[in-house]
């Protein structure tokens, strides 16, 4: 098999994380048609379809191991230019830096896995983070979107390695207003959880609902939920005095201190254990990635 044009290959990602033909084409400095021709060219030499074009735009199968080995290319490339940087600091230095994206959920930004990453950034490494909830992150990874994700998965995916980061409890909480004009004052019961509205990430958020279910050993639990995309999203939310929400304690542990928010049920947390999966691949870059996230997880998440 011949080796598949990187530009070509570059096209097919440019689609995928833009979103579209046309932002693509923005990105890559070249007109629509160009984008078309060379997508075409790209499924002409890998025989098959690589991408479905419906709204979302979808890659088929062939189409995300095309994209992986996309993400590999640019590693590679990433590497190169780490390497030659502590050789010769003014080539390295010249060398078109690599976008490496990650998927990371929206809580964990929040709180622990941004100062991580800091230092990286700092040093010039663009880094692409991909927000989704902690049960869904692994099928970016899965679908070869990313290099490494934190996810709830425990099994390694095939090619990857996967480290375990630690546990972030979660507690339900409210403002003192909420809680004397919604709940009468009262700790949320079995009896009184449906009395308003739960603040939730989206659809795929079942946060709520598992706190809840493990809190009074209920099950199919159905509560009313209002979405905001955002964990500090969640927080202004909360402090506007929309509801109650699962959130991490890591989060409120001042506003709570404060008495600016109240934990609406003492004593029930939520475990979540987060783990670090990535391709198993020998690069210093993505060897660096894990290492700093792994060091703050250790710092900042609790071992149970």
């Amino acid at each position: 098999m011949s080796s598949f044009d990187p530009i070509a290959l570059e096209c097919l990602a440019a689609v995928i994380e833009e979103g579209g033909f046309e932002r693509a084409a923005q990105r890559l400095a070249i007109t629509q048609s160009a984008v078309s021709q060379r997508l075409r060219a790209l499924e002409s030499q890998a025989g098959t379809v690589l991408l479905v074009r419906t709204r979302p735009l979808r890659l088929t199968t062939a189409g995300q191991l095309l994209l992986k080995h996309t993400k590999m290319l640019r590693l590679i490339r990433a590497d190169l230019a780490r390497d030659l940087h502590d050789l010769a600091p003014r080539l390295g230095g010249a060398l078109e830096h690599e976008r490496l994206s990650i998927a990371i959920n929206a809580d964990s930004i929040a709180t622990w896995a941004l100062p991580a990453l800091s230092a990286l950034a700092r040093q010039g490494l663009l880094i692409e983070i991909i927000a989704d909830d902690q049960d869904f992150t692994h099928e970016r990874l899965r679908e070869g979107q990313v290099l490494g994700c934190v996810t709830t998965l425990k099994a390694a995916l095939r090619g990857c390695s996967v480290s375990p980061l630690g546990f972030m409890h979660y507690v339900a909480v409210a403002t003192p207003d909420v809680v004397r004009g919604r709940l009468a004052g009262k700790p949320l019961g079995k009896h009184n959880f449906d009395a308003l509205p739960f603040i939730a990430f989206n659809q795929k958020d079942d946060m709520p609902g598992e706190f809840i279910g493990k809190a009074f050993g209920l099950k199919n639990v159905r509560l009313d939920k209002i979405f905001v995309p955002s964990s500090h999203g969640q927080l202004r939310a909360l402090h506007s005095g929309w509801g109650v929400a699962v959130v991490p304690q890591m989060l409120v542990r001042a506003d709570l201190a404060a008495g600016m928010l109240v934990d609406v049920c003492p004593g029930t947390r939520l475990p979540i254990a987060l783990y670090w999966h990535c391709w198993n691949l020998a690069s210093g870059v993505l060897d660096a990635l894990s290492d700093a996230l792994k060091k703050s997880a250790a710092e900042q998440l609790e071992s149970v």
